[in-house]
């Protein structure tokens, strides 16, 4: 039986001819009604997932952008100073909001918004980041070809290092501890 708003649409049309004048409590109208309410729902929930998806994107977009002119696998020292670049990457940003404000006024919410994504990164960086192992010559390579899509990165493996320079084998899509 057809779900979508279009298909319902288009099937109702092919038996009545115009759907425009259909009683309010019909069939075919709670049909549209119903169909309607399933794409209102399932467009939130897509873009539900979107958003809560999106700092994890962007966090690998930087590997993607840093990890370019590297040819080689990284080492778990040059590893851990990447992730504390892309700890600090917003530092500068947050210096420069901090300039523009004058003396007594609240922080913009920018500036509290990166405020806040450094301090969550700092605290899952003690307790083990989510990254691509880029310590495997076979990840850095696919790493290097991402083109940006979440079901892209399903083929590589994942880490979460410790700050004290531990590893541990991680799940996708990234999991509480996991």
């Amino acid at each position: 039986m057809p779900r979508t708003l279009q298909k319902v649409h288009k099937h109702i049309s092919k038996k009545r001819g115009v759907v425009n004048s259909l009683h309010e409590n019909s069939r075919d109208a709670q049909r549209l009604r119903r169909a309607g309410a399933r794409d209102d729902r399932l467009t939130r929930h897509a873009a539900i997932s979107l958003k809560a998806r999106q700092p994890y994107v962007e966090r690998l977009q930087y590997f993607h952008d840093a990890v370019q002119p590297i040819t080689e696998p990284l080492s778990d020292a040059e590893l851990a100073d990447l992730v504390l670049k892309c700890i600090n990457r917003d530092s500068e940003e947050i210096a420069q909001l901090q300039q523009e404000r004058r003396k007594g006024r609240p922080p913009t919410r920018r500036e509290e918004a990166l405020k806040e994504r450094t301090n969550t990164e700092e605290k899952e960086f003690k307790t083990g980041f989510w990254l691509p192992d880029l310590g495997d010559a076979d990840v850095l390579a696919v790493l290097k070809h991402w083109n940006g899509d979440w079901s892209g990165l399903s083929s590589m493996k994942f880490i979460r290092l410790l700050q004290d320079g531990a590893k541990q084998t991680s799940s996708f899509p990234p999991k509480g501890m996991s």
